[in-house]
């Protein structure tokens, strides 16, 4: 059995507590790798054409509000 189906196995035997304990930390988990790789994105300026983009079709009048 891989390290990872290991995993799977234990999270599918947890308790209705221990589970949703297990999904708010996992969710926890996810969002701070995201604004992790979104922060590194930002500083490389992975992301520098796109908000170009949005600020030219924002000035252009081609956006809607919300």
């Amino acid at each position: 059995m891989t390290k990872l189906e290991q995993i799977e196995k234990n999270i599918t035997e947890l308790g209705p507590e221990d589970f949703k304990a297990f999904a708010e930390w996992f969710e926890a988990l996810q969002a701070a790798r995201w604004d992790k790789q979104i922060e590194a994105d930002i500083n490389t300026g992975k992301l520098d054409q796109i908000a170009d983009r949005a600020l030219a079709d924002f000035r252009a009048g081609k956006t809607k509000a919300l």
